[in-house]
């Protein structure tokens, strides 16, 4: 999945940078080069669902030499500290998504592997009912629906 930057924010990196700086000492994080610039890399991003070789190649086509093991790395540490959440939608390969606090399920195309997020009143309190009817109560959950296109 690609990161789609936002054509009129790619020279605003600079201005940024005591925010971004400020934001990752506040979440607990030494504010590196690397770390600051896939941040705002992502905050600049249109995508909200990306891969660390999509992170990886937009850096590259920025001119940023940052290399893939420092992306899986940072991607990680944004996990452990909430900023972004990993969802594993296929089999060995992680996507990730900026962390929003907003609960939402996804759908994933699995002909072309686009991501789909959909929030749904009703499906939220079936799946409340059913799990009071088994004596349970919903801690948290994640719902990923596998579709395919109706379109041929």
């Amino acid at each position: 999945m690609a990161l789609v930057i936002k054509k009129e924010h790619l020279g605003k990196a600079s201005l940024n940078k005591i925010n971004e700086s400020n934001y990752l000492r506040q979440v607990g994080l030494k504010a590196t080069s690397a770390r600051i610039r896939i941040l705002q890399l992502l905050e600049q991003s249109s995508t909200l669902h990306f891969t660390a070789e999509g992170v990886y190649k937009a850096l590259l086509d920025a001119g940023e030499e940052i290399g893939l093991g420092t992306v899986y790395r940072v991607l990680a540490q944004f996990e452990s500290v909430g900023l972004v959440i990993r969802h594993n939608f296929e089999e060995g390969r992680s996507v990730f998504e900026r962390s929003n606090g907003h609960h939402h399920d996804h759908m994933v195309d699995i002909d072309t592997g686009d991501v789909i997020e959909f929030v749904s009143d009703k499906i939220e309190k079936l799946q409340q009912e059913i799990a009071k009817k088994h004596g349970y109560e919903i801690v948290s959950h994640n719902m990923v629906l596998f579709v395919k296109s109706k379109k041929k």
